[in-house]
């Protein structure tokens, strides 16, 4: 089975928690859901760079990194992620999305209300526990 490394930030401005969701895709257990955005590590790419450069082509969007939040190992049918997490913050909350079909800013309570990929469900949880 396929292995990828993938970064993903959890972006927060003014209280808010950014939330994108996935355009449609072949897998329609990922298809659009909602997840943290991010993308794959390069070859050579420590973590850190690989999250800021993500989301500076996924969203347009400046960021900087509070510290590391979570990793997650989860297998997809098709293939399997490690992702790391790292809590960011934002300095505004203008976007442009050039992935993505849609975004919220949400308060942590809020996140149950969307349809989350399986493999950051364990980001929600450990956001909710911090409540």
């Amino acid at each position: 089975m396929k292995h990828i490394e993938v970064v993903a930030a959890i972006i927060q401005h003014e209280g808010k928690t950014l939330c994108v969701q996935r355009a449609e895709s072949k897998y329609d257990y990922i298809s659009k859901k909602f997840e943290f955005p991010g993308g794959k590590v390069e070859e050579g790419e420590t973590n850190e760079a690989a999250i800021i450069r993500e989301i500076k082509e996924e969203l347009e969007l400046d960021i900087q990194i509070s510290k590391p939040y979570l990793s997650v190992f989860h297998e997809y049918p098709d293939f399997a992620i490690t992702m790391h997490g790292f809590l960011c913050n934002a300095d505004n909350n203008q976007l442009v999305l050039n992935e993505h079909i849609d975004f919220k800013w949400l308060s942590i309570s809020e996140l149950d209300q969307l349809d989350w990929a399986a493999a950051d469900i364990p980001f929600v949880n450990k956001l909710k526990e911090g409540l």
